[in-house]
């Protein structure tokens, strides 16, 4: 049995996102690791206070670079779960034979896949603020509760921001689009078994985008399956009843993760 997990975040959150659920899964015995990006491990307060001006240079290929370095450090293949732009990154991360199996929870748009009108609604402070591609970007409070995380109660709204959220590098959303790393191998037969999860009132990773990935990634002959929670939005790991979306998630991979029987690490 596999007992390492890999979580995985997304665009404006660090690993602090992860906190209740990786405390659930170390709870059932787990070894869980929560990598932030590259300049993200700090406190959200520090993070929006004080961005590293690095931030700005980090894209997809430093991303994954980042997480495989962490990955090849492990004992054996971890389950890869991962959400929005981190469910991208945990396909990216199965693609290379990296992972003994991967849950992507509302997964950004990958190569290929037409993006739904509210997602595009939902990128346009990036990509339509000139010079986004090489700076790092601040959520609004605004948007995060109308789009990001618009399920949650309006006197609860100033809190979860200033705890969860931190700035991003646009250069995430551009890559996505323009650079070739943002390309998965459909077919790959290799590929370890895979679940994605969407929420059907998503507006920024909406829920018919979900599914068309599926319809894509099914190409392969490896195990994949899709969940829809009809009534979760984007903010699915965090908001009341996670517990549901974080108990599918790490059921159905550590009951279909292929055997632990080689190393992730290089045997040199």
């Amino acid at each position: 049995m596999v007992g390492t997990v890999m979580l995985i975040h997304g665009a404006w959150l660090n690993a602090r996102s992860w906190d209740a659920i990786k405390a659930r899964y170390e709870s059932r015995g787990f070894t869980v690791v929560a990598p932030s990006w590259p300049h993200d491990d700090r406190s959200p307060t520090e993070l929006r206070e004080n961005p590293h001006p690095e931030l700005r240079a980090v894209g997809i290929v430093r991303i994954l670079d980042h997480y495989t370095q962490a990955i090849r450090a492990l004992p054996e293949k971890p389950i890869l779960i991962g959400h929005s732009f981190g469910g991208t990154i945990a396909q990216h991360l199965l693609d290379r034979g990296l992972g003994a199996a991967g849950v992507a929870i509302a997964p950004a748009p990958t190569s290929g896949v037409l993006v739904g009108r509210q997602t595009i609604r939902s990128t346009f402070p990036v990509f339509l603020s000139w010079g986004s591609w090489s700076r790092v970007m601040t959520m609004s409070r605004h948007f995060f509760a109308t789009r990001f995380a618009q399920t949650i109660a309006s006197r609860d709204v100033d809190a979860s921001y200033d705890r969860y959220i931190v700035p991003t590098p646009g250069k995430v959303y551009w890559d996505g689009v323009t650079h070739p790393a943002g390309k998965i191998r459909w077919d790959n037969p290799a590929r370890a078994p895979l679940l994605l999860i969407g929420g059907g009132i998503d507006l920024v990773c909406e829920a018919t985008m979900t599914r068309a990935i599926f319809e894509r990634q099914r190409r392969s002959r490896s195990k994949t399956e899709l969940r829809i929670f009809p009534d979760r939005s984007h903010w699915t790991c965090l908001e009341p009843g996670w517990e549901a979306v974080a108990d599918l998630a790490l059921d159905w991979a550590a009951s279909n993760a292929v055997p632990a029987d080689s190393r992730a690490k290089s045997p040199d």
